[in-house]
């Protein structure tokens, strides 16, 4: 069966996906009256569990809400050593390298994977494990932050396969990785 990477980021216009200390309220300043759910709702009907690093975890963790995953997640993380007890049949902790961690995983059933956090993201797109961008553009420029890329070891050639645009402000491109064959 063939698998799957995709990342589900928003950015500001200038490629920032966090502010210098972490910051996301920016990614709230469109109204949004209809609540849309911008992909999201069908990225979770189509992937089968979610890898995230630690400082993600620890983020969605200080939200006020309920946990807000169906599926199983998987923390990357060298520091953290234990699961909150209400989330300990839903998240797993696992070290490794990106191909290993990816082959665990797999191995495991799951083959569609929602790719989540920046240095995550950083780490799988240098490694060329990245299938497919789905990215969202907050109409603001942030003038620092937390970049979306890093420097790569070589260029990743992706193909643009579709744009939307919703409450008339936020752009949607999803791109999908051309590989040699």
């Amino acid at each position: 069966m063939k698998t799957k990477n995709i990342v589900f980021l928003g950015k500001s216009i200038d490629n920032y996906i966090a502010g210098k200390n972490g910051e996301l309220d920016w990614l709230d300043t469109i109204p949004n009256p209809d609540q849309l759910s911008m992909g999201y709702h069908e990225l979770m009907k189509e992937i089968d569990a979610i890898i995230m690093g630690s400082t993600s975890f620890k983020t969605v963790l200080s939200f006020d809400i309920e946990w807000p995953y169906n599926k199983p997640v998987f923390v990357l993380s060298r520091s953290l050593k234990t699961i909150p007890k209400n989330l300990e049949d839903q998240v797993t902790l696992i070290q490794g390298d990106e191909k290993s961690i990816l082959e665990r995983i797999h191995n495991k059933g799951f083959k569609n994977l929602y790719i989540d956090g920046g240095n995550v993201v950083q780490n799988f797109l240098k490694q060329d494990l990245i299938d497919e961008l789905r990215l969202t553009t907050i109409p603001i420029v942030l003038g620092d932050g937390i970049p979306l890329f890093d420097v790569l070891p070589r260029s990743l050639k992706f193909e643009h396969v579709k744009t939307e645009v919703f409450c008339n402000q936020i752009v949607q491109s999803t791109y999908l990785r051309k590989r040699q064959t």
